[in-house]
């Protein structure tokens, strides 16, 4: 009768504590994704004042940027490829990302979603055009703050042009 007892009061515990384990998570979920969402918008004010040593400073010291253009490992060469680019070739602005899924995996944020931005051709009297795509961002913490250690993006109306 007591082992009865004590199985019927142990599931009754387990019963209480499970959906108590569960918010706990859902909670460091939520704020982690708010966390995810206010870098992007970190991204895009950096991205659209055209301060590419700003935008550089959002990655991990060793972090890729993974583009039309290319590769570029590190901050220095995120912030000279966005310079030299985005902001120089394309006068790129009005970027907006939106964080649609946030996936924690350990220590670890895996974080997809897409942007839009207009850009013109320096050099040419073309119009502003629209352009947009899908974004892929692996993060990593460093102390209290989110970096990205892998953004991926992609274009659906690719305009990069071969140096």
């Amino acid at each position: 009768m007591k082992i009865l007892l004590l199985a019927a009061l142990t599931g009754l515990v387990i019963s209480f504590a499970v959906p108590t384990f569960a918010q706990q998570k859902n909670t460091d979920d939520t704020k982690i994704v708010q966390q995810i969402r206010a870098l992007a918008i970190e991204y895009a004010n950096a991205f659209n004042r055209h301060d590419a040593a700003a935008v550089a400073a959002l990655f991990a010291e060793d972090g890729v940027r993974v583009s039309g253009h290319g590769e570029s490992h590190g901050r220095p060469a995120i912030a000279k490829s966005l310079a030299k680019y985005e902001f120089q070739q394309w006068n790129c602005s009005d970027l907006l990302k939106r964080i649609d899924r946030v996936l924690p995996v350990g220590n670890r944020v895996i974080a997809q979603g897409i942007w839009s931005l207009t850009y013109q051709e320096q050099g040419f009297a073309k119009p502003t055009k629209p352009d947009d795509g899908h974004l892929s961002w692996v993060l990593v913490r460093e102390g209290d703050t989110w970096k990205i250690a892998r953004e991926t993006t992609s274009a659906s109306n690719f305009h990069a042009v071969a140096d």
